[in-house]
């Protein structure tokens, strides 16, 4: 029991510390970096809450593309679903780069999100990508599809410590 106590310690320290680094990112970015990644920018329109999919697999890679023109960048991963190459948004490179994620190539996760059409392509928009038991990196709230990079650094303390 006390083993486990600790485990789940060290788990909420390490957490804790990805958070203060995911809010640092969040605000550290000019505005001419932010483009395009409003609430209300046609970008975020594109996710429906209420069209919610899971996809299961192995991380290949990452890397970073301007999904609309005019945005800034994106993190991007691309996921092998049992042969099947598929691309998954992740959220803007100023709000998290590759190595914030906690994630890495060859690593078998699970994703839930939602499908969008960008430029005649599917592409799977992430909310949260869960590696194994006890690890997920979660960037926009379920229930609504609001993003955490779009929230202050208060509601996304709350929503972090909720997870």
């Amino acid at each position: 029991m006390q083993r486990l106590l600790k485990r789940v310690s060290f788990l909420v320290l390490v957490f804790s510390f990805f958070s203060a680094m995911v809010v640092s990112h969040l605000y550290a970015g000019s505005e001419n970096d932010k483009q395009g990644w409003g609430n209300d920018d046609e970008y975020n329109q594109l996710y429906s809450p209420r069209e919610l999919d899971k996809l299961k697999g192995r991380v290949e890679k990452f890397k970073t593309l301007k999904p609309l023109p005019g945005m800034s960048k994106a993190t991007v991963l691309i996921l092998n679903e049992g042969g099947d190459k598929i691309i998954v948004h992740l959220c803007p490179v100023w709000f998290a780069k590759a190595k914030d994620t906690g994630i890495k190539r060859g690593d078998k996760v699970k994703i839930k999100g939602s499908w969008a059409e960008i430029n005649g392509e599917d592409i799977f928009m992430a909310s949260k990508v869960k590696k194994g038991e006890h690890y997920e990196f979660k960037v926009r709230l379920t229930k609504d599809g609001t993003p955490f990079w779009n929230m202050t650094p208060e509601e996304l303390a709350y929503e972090r410590g909720q997870q």
